[in-house]
């Protein structure tokens, strides 16, 4: 278990003919500056497909595909841990997933993770792309500080970043794609749950407009007492994380409260028994 890791936030887009060649180049560049892992904005390689409500086939692969090589082979290629992901069809149930795919240095799949919140908006219109996850975020041991995955509106439902928190994980990596005029939102949002949860809270934003849609604003590195670490809108930042910082936030206060995770497990499942989990805040 390491003490510390760098961790490059990657402020750009790699879909096109020259994504792969163009990605290369920027994860060589995070890794030469001593970057352990690279995180990448929502759906990195495609263009915002949810802009228009009409979902099209070329837009999903399957398990192991076209993005998902290409994004290990730059891993392994740059030797650096990435987080990108795609938009996935289940063979089984033909269901479509926005999934979060993380490997590790050698370009192993080390952790997936689909989309739980799904938008359904003007210029957001991914309901009509993919169906939400049924499987929380787990705890990831693969990187030298324990981590885990969120995906953008996942971020103002918190249940999630408690609950890797509570798991012990010390960092939460959330890509996103919203718009510049939202970012004060956002912003409080990633630093109420970084510091209730006492955790890091990383999330790339998607850079610019796209397809009629006003997406942008900085990418975002909070540190697990609340107070922001990166704001930018550069290609590549870099943030440190550091163990002794999550213990020092978890003792103190609320850190150190208890979590309950007995008491409110019940609570939510009888809620969700009454409303076949679909359930809204009213």
């Amino acid at each position: 278990m390491s003490e510390s890791m760098k961790v490059a936030l990657v402020h750009e887009l790699f879909h096109g003919a020259d994504g792969p060649e163009r990605l290369a180049l920027r994860l060589g560049e995070a890794r030469q500056d001593g970057a352990e892992l690279a995180l990448l904005p929502e759906l990195p390689l495609q263009t915002w497909v949810p802009a228009t409500r009409e979902p099209r086939d070329e837009d999903v692969e399957q398990p192991g595909g076209p993005i998902h090589r290409t994004l290990a082979d730059a891993a392994r290629s740059c030797s650096i841990g990435v987080m990108g992901g795609a938009i996935v069809r289940d063979p089984s149930s033909g269901r479509r997933f926005n999934r979060a795919l993380l490997f590790d240095a050698e370009g192993r799949l080390v952790e997936q993770y689909d989309k739980l919140h799904i938008p359904c908006e003007e210029g957001f219109w991914e309901r009509d792309h993919y169906q939400p996850g049924d499987s929380p975020p787990r705890r990831v041991d693969a990187f030298g500080l324990p981590v885990g995955l969120q995906i953008c509106s996942d971020l103002q439902r918190p249940q999630g970043t408690f609950l890797l928190g509570a798991a012990g994980a010390a960092a939460v990596f959330a890509p996103r794609a919203t718009p510049p005029g939202s970012y004060a939102n956002w912003r409080r949002v990633i630093r109420v749950n970084a510091r209730l949860a006492a955790v890091y809270v990383i999330s790339v934003n998607r850079p610019e407009p796209e397809g009629g849609v006003e997406i942008g604003g900085p990418s975002l590195a909070v540190g697990p007492d609340g107070e922001p670490l990166v704001e930018s809108t550069k290609p590549v930042a870099w943030v440190t994380l550091e163990r002794s910082k999550v213990a020092a936030a978890r003792a103190d206060y609320p850190g150190y409260l208890d979590v309950r995770a007995d008491l409110y497990a019940r609570a939510w499942s009888g809620l969700a028994r009454k409303t076949g989990g679909r359930d809204k805040t009213r």
